[in-house]
């Protein structure tokens, strides 16, 4: 999830106001559960059933969307400082989607609003940690440590919701991995920005596991709002040492509220809905899209010319993708435990 900062937009959110002692029996990563609507559980149906595709095609136009704001961000930044653009962007994004989730908010129940918060604070301090390590590495090596979070996402979902992890998914992770290494890697040394960074990506892989074992249909909008107010308070305390800065150009502002809209406030209610229906290694898989869009995007817009890395790296993640979602998939009638809060 590394466009838009980390890809900053990739937030998610969790659910249910229920019972947090549910454990249920392990499940595997490779299959979704049946769906009864209950946090943790991903509805029963393989590549023969419409919902999941849906989910999968909705995860791709959110890392569209993150793609798309690479070259944005970084000429607005050039202006505006990070912590202060991340601030504004998912403040802007939390007011937006408040004035609609007014009715959900009103019946998300305590554990609700704990979770909510608790995944906004797993993604906010990843963001500040990014951003941090970014300052001390390259772009390039920033965003290959980053992506490493399709690595630990598996490893994860094995301690925490003890999913059996399958022979295909681990063939899908190596092949992002390789994917994300041949279009981002261009020399390679291990340093605090190296280690803020991979701090940053075990961050973000611990948010979409949580992400995945708490979401509620139900509540998922409510909870994006809860979630995307909590990482804009989190990035705000960052910024506020030195005052915040605000855009002055027109420009800035149409780019700004792009970002915060559509790569901010669309993109995490899609992932939330998305996640609803996938298990989190296979949605982290899915998420390795986002450098080959940001590629893409800069084909067309950014008037770069395509390169062997470009391709090479591009088709190691398409393979990825593909291998994840045509594995195999056995249909499991126990639920995914989730994590209690």
């Amino acid at each position: 999830m590394s466009g838009d900062i980390r890809h900053t937009g990739s937030a998610g959110n969790a659910g249910n106001t229920g019972n947090t002692g549910d454990t249920g029996n392990a499940g595997s990563v490779d299959a979704p559960s049946s769906h009864t609507g209950r946090p943790g559980e991903h509805p029963e149906g393989g590549h023969g059933s419409a919902v999941p595709k849906l989910a999968v095609i909705g995860l791709l136009a959110v890392t569209a969307s993150w793609g798309s704001t690479f070259f944005l961000i970084k000429d607005v930044v050039t202006r505006v400082p990070v912590p202060d653009f991340l601030a504004v962007r998912f403040a802007i994004a939390a007011v937006v989607l408040g004035v609609f989730a007014a009715p959900t908010l009103a019946r998300l129940g305590a554990v609700a609003w704990r979770r909510g918060a608790v995944l906004g604070l797993l993604y906010g301090l990843a963001q500040i940690a990014q951003t941090e390590g970014l300052a001390h590495t390259s772009a390039s090596v920033s965003g290959f440590v980053t992506g490493m979070y399709v690595v630990l996402t598996p490893v994860l979902a094995g301690v925490l919701l003890r999913h059996r992890i399958g022979r295909a998914t681990w063939i899908a992770v190596a092949l992002a991995t390789a994917g994300l290494a041949v279009l981002a890697l261009r020399g390679f040394a291990f340093g605090p920005g190296e280690l803020l960074t991979l701090l940053s990506a075990g961050l973000y892989a611990l948010h979409i596991v949580a992400l995945g074992a708490w979401t509620s249909l139900r509540d998922a909008f409510g909870l994006s709002v809860v979630q995307l107010g909590v990482i804009a308070v989190v990035c705000g305390i960052a910024a506020a040492p030195g005052g915040i800065t605000v855009p002055d150009r027109t420009g800035d502002w149409i780019a700004l509220l792009y970002m915060a809209l559509i790569a901010g406030a669309f993109a995490l209610v899609t992932q939330t809905w998305a996640q609803a229906h996938l298990p989190p290694t296979r949605a982290a898989v899915i998420m390795c899209m986002e450098p080959v869009w940001a590629s893409a995007f800069a084909l067309v817009f950014g008037g770069e010319s395509p390169t062997v890395r470009m391709v090479a790296g591009g088709g190691l993640i398409l393979a990825a993708m593909y291998t994840a979602e045509l594995a195999p998939r056995r249909r499991l009638p126990a639920e995914t435990p989730h994590l209690p809060v």
